[in-house]
């Protein structure tokens, strides 16, 4: 294969060029990169204790795509719910288990596995349990990203110091 000199120098300034990110996410309108190892993940209010939230590409705050990873330790769950955006999930790691209605019901979950993906029109209501482990799912959208618990009880931000006028 002939190598054209022009693209390697080419290729070469994009890649001295190019962001990565650690604790920050990745702009979408910029080439960039992250690896896997450096996603920093933090506690989110709205996540129950053991659920976490990385940015990855964007700010998850605007009217702009997105992406997000999600980490829930294993026998976290997450309450009946919906968001005001469509998603697409990628499960990344670990089982992925989910359910869709208005009420937890442990025989309404859904398997999927790594590299599986889930198409979740905004609205829906679902739920989700680590049941076999912890999980990483990444979120894809545009924002801003909202979550909303259809039992107030159910919203972490309704509890102690974070409680919020929501509640």
């Amino acid at each position: 294969m002939r190598r054209n000199p022009s693209l390697q120098i080419a290729l070469a300034i994009i890649m001295c060029t190019t962001t990565s990110v650690s604790a920050q996410s990745l702009s979408p309108t910029k080439i960039g990169s992250v690896r896997s190892e450096d996603i920093g993940f933090e506690p989110f209010a709205a996540f129950p204790p053991g659920a976490e939230l990385a940015k990855v590409v964007g700010e998850p705050s605007l009217h702009a795509p997105y992406a997000v990873r999600v980490k829930v330790a294993g026998g976290v769950k997450l309450m009946p719910h919906i968001h005001p955006e469509d998603r697409i999930y990628t499960v990344i790691s670990g089982v992925f288990y989910i359910g869709f209605g208005t009420t937890f019901d442990a025989a309404k979950l859904q398997t999927f596995g790594p590299g599986s993906v889930i198409i979740l029109p905004h609205d829906t209501p679902h739920f989700h349990w680590a049941r076999s482990g912890e999980y990483i799912t990444q979120v894809t959208g545009t924002g801003p990203l909202g979550i909303e618990y259809l039992n107030k009880e159910d919203d972490p931000r309704c509890h102690g110091d974070q409680a919020t006028a929501r509640c």
